[in-house]
């Protein structure tokens, strides 16, 4: 049986996965490698196949892996973000930017590990609940239970219209430039009033240790940025970030900070992402 050709054509779906479960890059391709190693291992007789055998074994090793981080996660500095995976503008297809989109993988990260491995493996992988039972050891009737209850928190919390991409980009473009004239007008008559600023710089670059909410304190944080001169020199570049019009933010050559926004069906801005912790910001 050819095993690298199955593997590859899979690869991107299973990373996929990784990413939704886990968050991050790094642990993403972590597991996916190695439930290559174990693929290249795996009896012939093991596999009917090779998708529910490659997404089954991934599914376990991101939960594996979500066990293991969760007390680094307990003691994180500040908000834990997603990590963003950045790539020029354009470069990722329109349908999978919902399901990458760092809002939907931050929502994700509110379920218990169990609820998102079962969310995904069903909802997005449409995988049967005896398979879903056989990873998560439990029966089917619970995973049932977990499904309805995950899917009941995404269909709650999640953004339930498209948001044009030109507009998206447009709107984000906008909130740079009052960003950097500090124009507290400007910035709050395109947040919403109930915006949310989460900026994640894990301990080791400033950012808020707690969410900011509302417009008004959020429109201030940025003013007073400017005021204290933490704007000047910064150079942008715009580039697709988990699917979505997204902003890179250079002091000098050293990339310090993503941006991206989560908009409402007004084109206003909903949530405001600013990752800063080195350890997940791009190379």
């Amino acid at each position: 049986m050819d095993r690298e050709a199955p593997f590859l054509e899979l690869r991107p779906l299973l990373f996929r996965l990784a990413y939704r479960m886990t968050g991050t890059r790094a642990d993403a391709e972590d597991a996916v490698q190695e439930a290559f190693l174990r693929w290249q291992k795996a009896a012939n007789d093991e596999i009917r196949s090779p998708k529910s055998w490659l997404t089954t074994v991934t599914a376990r090793l991101s939960l594996d892996t979500l066990k293991s981080a969760s007390r680094k996660r307990e003691v994180y500095v500040g908000p834990w973000l997603p990590e963003p995976i950045v790539e020029p503008v354009g470069a990722t297809a329109a349908e999978l930017a919902e399901t990458v989109s760092l809002a939907f993988v931050h929502l994700l990260q509110s379920l218990t590990p169990a609820e998102r491995l079962a969310f995904l493996m069903r909802e997005i992988f449409d995988a049967p609940y005896a398979e879903l039972a056989d990873i998560l050891e439990t029966t089917e009737v619970n995973c049932r239970q977990l499904v309805a209850r995950a899917a009941r928190h995404i269909r709650e919390n999640r953004p339930r219209f498209p948001v044009n991409q030109d507009r998206h980009r447009e709107v984000l473009k906008n909130f740079l430039t009052a960003c950097a004239s500090g124009d507290k007008t400007l910035l709050t008559s395109i947040l919403r009033e109930d915006v949310i600023l989460q900026s994640d710089g894990g301990g080791k670059r400033p950012a808020a240790l707690n969410p900011i909410y509302g417009a008004d304190r959020v429109a201030r944080f940025f003013a007073g940025l400017v005021k204290k001169g933490e704007t000047q020199g910064i150079r942008t570049e715009f580039a697709q970030v988990n699917g979505e019009p997204g902003a890179l933010l250079y002091e000098g050559e050293q990339l310090t900070t993503v941006v991206s926004l989560q908009l409402d069906e007004n084109n206003r801005i909903a949530v405001v992402y600013l990752m800063r912790n080195p350890d997940k910001l791009p190379a």
